[in-house]
């Protein structure tokens, strides 16, 4: 069974109300389309059959009111031959002709119902098209648009994560030795006046490192967040 089971339930339907309730949106819009566009080539077939009807019933109306006119000269004829019998019998051929001729004309107004009625069903039938279309590009736009944003993000994010904390344990594993340096030189003697400066700028710079790079990880990690 299809989506839509008859042409009123496509063109009463509300898309964004269906795609709402929808797993799948792209799926079903486009499951849609294919639905909307089948039941627009059967409506186009039931008009043109209606259309070909209504044209042979007019035909037989040109017809039949062709032979009336013949039997009505025939009848005139007859009468100028003073042969009433055979006039009168012209005419009575005549109004059989034109007794079929009304009830074809009762024949035709249905035709014609039915005809209106498909042709307003096809103007709501293509204008459910246009918009399902126009919604399964904004959908497709959409998805495409996510799909690569959050690709880039999640690379980006991994990345500068990853390389911000390998180079802290880098910048961890330099203050180690820094300081194990330090300790070790304080083993067994005293150090001079400018080695203690030089201890001092050392270890300054180190802390100055660790405390950009301990910021910049922060900044990294909050701009993570935000997107």
């Amino acid at each position: 069974m299809g989506i839509f089971t008859r042409l009123t339930d496509i063109v009463n339907s509300n898309i964004n109300h269906i795609l709402d309730k929808a797993e799948d949106p792209t799926k079903m819009i486009r499951m849609m389309v294919q639905e909307m566009e089948d039941t627009l080539v059967e409506v186009r077939s039931s008009a043109a059959r209606v259309i070909a009807d209504r044209k042979e019933l007019d035909r037989n109306m040109v017809r039949l009111q062709d032979a009336q006119d013949e039997w009505y000269s025939k009848a005139e004829l007859a009468l100028t031959k003073n042969r009433e019998d055979l006039a009168n019998a012209a005419l009575v051929e005549r109004a059989k002709l034109a007794e079929m001729a009304e009830s074809l004309t009762g024949d035709r107004d249905p035709l014609d119902e039915a005809l209106k009625k498909y042709e307003g069903d096809i103007i709501s039938l293509e204008a459910k098209i246009k918009e399902a279309k126009q919604k399964q590009r904004s959908l497709m736009e959409r998805h495409a648009s996510a799909t690569s944003q959050l690709k880039v993000r999640q690379k980006l994010y991994d990345n500068r994560i990853g390389d911000v904390m390998v180079r802290f344990t880098q910048m961890e594993k330099r203050v180690d030795d820094t300081e194990s340096r330090v300790e070790a030189a304080d083993m067994g003697r005293e150090k001079t006046l400018n080695e203690e400066f030089a201890d001092l700028e050392s270890q300054q710079k180190v802390a100055d490192d660790l405390a950009a790079l301990k910021a910049k990880m922060t900044k990294a990690k909050t701009s993570g967040q935000k997107k």
